[in-house]
């Protein structure tokens, strides 16, 4: 494994130069993920706006996969972008990926509602979604690498920290700007027209962005390869079409960016559409905590990028990995009691019981109904019965079906016979299912705390990634191969975490199980880190 930067190169920057490279770097990236997250911010509401509005628990799903699709695009991205970036230069390329990421972000603002011209909306959507996930695909390889290739290695976690830190600012300044506009209008004008504000207001950021970037001269890495004509000629055949370096890219997904990505995406971002969709706390309290706790747990990023630096990055990971398994199901069963103790004691004291066989057509959910909301699935009063209940954060089990009845529903000895969605509530209102949670009972100081924690956990993996990653791939054709397994495990393994977190608490009828898709990932990812990672990559040869 490889190393990048000699220690007599790193030692021509001083600190002020390295404070300037990490500044300019992080404040175009914190813009550049405000971009990508202000949609996902947004998801929950935005669902009813351009998706077909007859069915909200569809409707959120098609957005989350409109959110997916934007990871899905990530590789091909890094791959684009970090065969530029390994050719051309590294300035010059993430120049490219913040216009691309400001430009389409401008855009989603000025979509027009599925009201006005049906599917077109959701499909502009799309579109914008994708041109999103290329620009990150080949943002985050070219930060981090300009950082690292400026900075000495006892110094590299440290600085690189600042790079991981951006993804969770740029969350919490789109939450930021949302409350804000929010507060400067009606809630009816909100919906109206206010949530296109903050995609527009991207075009300040863009601006400001491109001015500071554009002020940055080449790594010097790239610089020194450049003149001793030693850059790749094709990075994308020395990437993949070489073991050497295939072998390198199956370790880093298998052994850390794949349970990273699980990991950082349930503590920073399935957690917010698990407050406002299960817990049923209200959308401006919920951005508040979430922008609180992630403003407080933010600098662990640096600490323990800091931290690997002196003790070594591969069992920080790792205990990260090991944290995030043993403790995101019990700190989510925390989260509910917190948010909504009125739902967890009807939960507990009226269990609800759907009357179907879960195993007949008749009952059956398919991964292409997540995606569509026009699928036929969503015609069958079995499934629409369970989505009513998992969108109202309500468990469910099976029981008998009743004769006669595609689906019925019981409650405290009350039965719902068919799919009667006002029936559904007036039977679960009184039973004790509240509608949304009171927020006089919400303990806002243990969600904040709980929030600080899944942020530290997350971040005990994300800190110090950079850093190894930076550390294991040859320089000539880094921006490639660190690329494509950081967005494989943050686009593919992270991105589809919130729709399938969504499609499994469906399909067992139980909110939590989505919880199971980040357990199993990291837990896996734990197993072979500990096997086959090196704690600290070779330092000492360059590409």
């Amino acid at each position: 494994m490889d190393a990048t930067i000699r220690p007599a190169t790193a030692q021509d920057f001083t600190r002020s130069e390295e404070r300037q490279v990490v500044l300019a770097s992080t404040l175009g990236t914190v813009f550049e993920w405000y971009d990508f997250f202000i949609y996902g911010s947004l998801a929950v509401f935005m669902s009813s706006v351009l998706f077909p509005p007859d069915n909200p628990t569809a409707a959120l799903l098609a957005s989350l996969g409109a959110l997916a699709a934007g990871f899905v695009i990530r590789p091909i991205g890094a791959i684009l972008f970090g065969r530029i970036g390994d050719m051309v230069g590294r300035k010059y390329t993430f120049l490219i990926t913040i216009v691309m990421m400001g430009g389409s972000t401008a855009l989603i603002g000025f979509l027009p509602s599925y009201a006005s011209v049906g599917h077109a909306a959701w499909i502009s959507l799309l579109i914008l979604r994708l041109v999103q996930g290329l620009a990150v695909g080949g943002e985050y390889g070219g930060a981090v690498i300009y950082v690292a290739e400026h900075s000495r290695p006892d110094r590299r976690g440290l600085l690189t920290g600042w790079i991981q830190i951006t993804s969770s600012i740029g969350l919490a300044l789109s939450i930021v700007v949302i409350l804000c506009t929010q507060a400067l209008m009606s809630e009816s004008a909100f919906k109206a027209w206010g949530w296109r504000i903050p995609f527009i207001v991207s075009i300040a950021m863009l601006a400001f962005s491109i001015y500071v970037r554009a002020k940055l001269h080449e790594s010097p890495v790239f610089a020194r390869m450049k003149a001793e004509r030693r850059l790749s000629k094709s990075p994308i055949a020395d990437t993949f079409g070489r073991w050497s370096s295939l072998r390198l890219i199956l370790i880093a997904l298998f052994g850390v960016t794949a349970g990273m990505g699980a990991s950082y995406f349930t503590g920073q971002f399935y957690v917010m559409i698990f407050m406002q969709q299960v817990v049923k706390i209200d959308l401006q309290t919920s951005y508040l905590l979430m922008a609180v706790g992630l403003l407080i747990g933010a600098p662990s990023f640096i600490f323990f990028g800091w931290l690997s630096d002196r003790l070594g990055r591969k069992w920080l990971m790792m205990a990260g990995l090991l944290l995030a398994a043993l403790c995101y199901r019990p700190m989510f069963a925390m989260l509910m009691e917190a948010g909504n103790p009125q739902l967890v004691a009807a939960t507990s004291g009226a269990p609800v019981t759907v009357h179907a066989d879960s195993r007949s057509d008749a009952c059956s959910f398919g991964l292409a109904a997540s995606l569509l909301n026009t699928h036929r699935d969503h015609a069958k009063p079995c499934v629409q019965a369970k989505k009513l209940l998992i969108a109202s954060g309500i468990n469910f089990s099976y029981g008998p079906p009743l004769a006669g009845e595609a689906v019925a529903i019981s409650v405290q000895g009350k039965t719902v016979a068919g799919f009667d969605p006002a029936g559904y509530r007036k039977a679960l209102a009184e039973a004790g299912y509240p509608a949304a949670a009171d927020p006089a009972r919400v303990s806002s100081t243990l969600i904040v705390l709980l929030l600080v924690a899944m942020t530290v956990i997350a971040a005990m993996v994300y800190g110090p990634v950079a850093s190894f990653l930076v550390e294991v791939f040859p320089a000539n054709i880094r921006y490639t191969a660190l690329s494509f397994p950081y967005h494989i495990g943050a686009g593919i393994f992270g991105g589809f975490l919130p729709f399938f977190a969504t499609y499994l608490s469906l399909a067992v009828g139980d909110v939590f199980a989505g919880l199971w898709y980040p357990v199993v990932i990291t837990s896996v990812t734990l197993i072979i880190g500990t096997l086959v990672l090196p704690n600290r990559p070779q330092l000492d040869r360059e590409g």
